[in-house]
């Protein structure tokens, strides 16, 4: 018996729950590795051989060479584990979340200033507006 996930039904959104949290478990491991610094100079030396290491999927591996992030999410990894990738390649939370929404750091910012996405489009499949 699978669980009623209604969550699922949000488009654009992936939710980390138990299934992404086990499907991405390496590499949200190897994201956290990332915190001691000889890690993080071993992983910039040679990225490919750090990765083999971890028990990821070639696509969890791909998608981190890549720096698609949005893939790496749908792959199970979770946002605030990602951002050891984006801070050991020295760039801010606000410049990740901009490179996911496919805006500029800055159109990224006035954005969220501005209140944030509008929910137009970001709701419940079958919901009423």
């Amino acid at each position: 018996m699978s669980l009623d996930k209604p969550y699922l039904d949000v488009p654009g959104t992936t939710i980390f729950d138990a299934e992404q949290s086990r499907k991405g478990y390496h590499l949200n491991q190897f994201c956290m590795s990332l915190m001691k610094a000889d890690n993080r100079v071993r992983f910039k030396a040679n990225e490919r051989a750090y990765l083999d290491e971890w028990q990821m999927t070639e696509a969890q591996k791909l998608a981190v060479i890549d720096r698609d992030l949005n893939r790496c999410i749908a792959l199970g990894g979770n946002i605030y584990f990602l951002a050891k990738i984006g801070a050991t390649d020295g760039k801010s939370f606000q410049q990740m979340a901009g490179s996911m929404t496919g805006m500029s750091e800055e159109q990224y910012r006035n954005m969220m200033i501005a209140g944030g996405r509008s929910v137009e489009g970001n709701r419940y499949t079958g919901e009423k507006k």
